[in-house]
C-alpha cells in the first residue's frame, strides 16, 4: 500500500510536544489517517526522499526556520518538489511547505511587511476557489489558525490565487492539478495559537501588535480539520481512479 510522505522541516516547541505532540502528531490526526498510513521523512536529520510511485500524496509540514535561509536540506526539498507537481501527486504545504512550495516553483518568499501574524484570523476564499476541490463550498469568511514572519509575496507562475487575510494576500494557491499551499495552519487549535503567541509575546510587542488582544481572538474553528480531512480524501478517491 502507498503511503502518505509527511515530509518533516522542523519541530515544535519541546514544551509543546510533550504535552500535545510534534507538527506531523497534529496533522495525521486532522487527516484523519492511522499512523501506519503515513511515512515520516525528516529531511532536517537527512532522510532519503521516497521514489514518487512509492508515495499517494506528500504533506510538507510546518518549520521555525526560514525559507529565505536556503538551508541546505530545505533546498534539497524544494528540487524534489517540481517533479511531484509534474506527476500530479497531491501535495499539500502547510506555512514553511506553503512558503517552499512557492519557492521551489518559482516564486518569491520574503519577511511579511506587516510583520508577524499570529492568532486565529479571517481567511476569505478567492472566487476561483469555489470550483476547487480542497476549498469548494467553503464560506465566504473562514477563521483559521496562523503564526509566521514570512509569507509567499509573489506567487509562482500558473498559481492560481485561492484565499487571503488581512496581512497576507497568498494565504492559499494552486499549482497544477492538485498542489496546494496553504500559510495558515489547519492542525492548530486555540491552544497551540495561545502557545505560540505567549512564545513570541516580546517580538509581537515589539512590532507594535498586543499579544493579550490576540489570545482574546484566538477561537477553536472546524475549518482546519475539515480541510485536511478533505485533502485526505482527495488522495484516496485518486488512488481509487488509478
Amino acid at each position: 500500500m502507498k503511503r502518505i510522505a509527511v515530509i518533516k522541516v522542523g519541530k515544535t516547541f519541546d514544551s509543546l510536544k510533550s504535552r500535545e505532540g510534534d507538527f506531523e502528531d497534529w496533522i495525521i490526526s486532522g487527516m484523519g489517517i492511522r499512523k501506519e498510513e503515513a511515512r515520516i521523512i525528516n529531511v532536517c536529520d537527512g532522510d532519503p526522499f521516497p521514489e514518487y510511485r512509492e508515495i499517494s500524496g506528500i504533506v510538507i509540514t510546518g518549520s521555525h526556520e526560514m525559507v529565505t535561509e536556503h538551508q541546505l536540506w530545505s533546498e534539497k526539498t524544494a528540487a524534489w518538489l517540481p517533479e511531484a507537481v509534474k506527476g500530479n501527486i497531491p501535495i499539500l504545504g502547510i506555512c514553511y511547505g506553503h512558503q517552499l512550495l512557492a519557492h521551489a516553483m518559482g516564486g518569491k518568499v520574503g519577511d511579511n511587511p506587516g510583520g508577524r501574524e499570529f492568532g486565529t484570523v479571517n481567511l476569505r476564499p478567492t472566487p476561483q476557489a469555489e470550483n476547487d476541490p480542497l476549498f469548494a463550498g467553503f464560506p465566504s469568511s473562514l477563521k483559521v489558525h496562523v503564526c509566521h514572519s514570512q509569507s509567499v509575496l509573489f506567487l509562482p507562475p500558473k498559481a492560481l490565487l485561492l484565499a487571503s487575510s488581512t496581512m497576507d494576500p497568498h494565504q492559499a494557491f494552486l499549482m497544477g492539478e492538485c498542489a496546494w499551499g496553504i500559510q495558515f495552519h489547519p492542525e492548530f487549535n486555540a491552544l497551540i495559537g495561545i502557545h505560540y503567541i505567549e512564545t513570541f509575546r516580546k517580538e509581537l510587542k515589539d512590532e507594535g501588535k498586543d499579544p493579550d488582544a490576540l489570545i482574546e481572538k484566538c477561537a477553536e474553528s472546524p475549518w482546519g480539520g475539515r480541510l485536511l480531512s478533505r485533502f485526505a480524501r482527495i488522495i484516496r478517491e485518486r488512488e481509487e481512479s488509478e
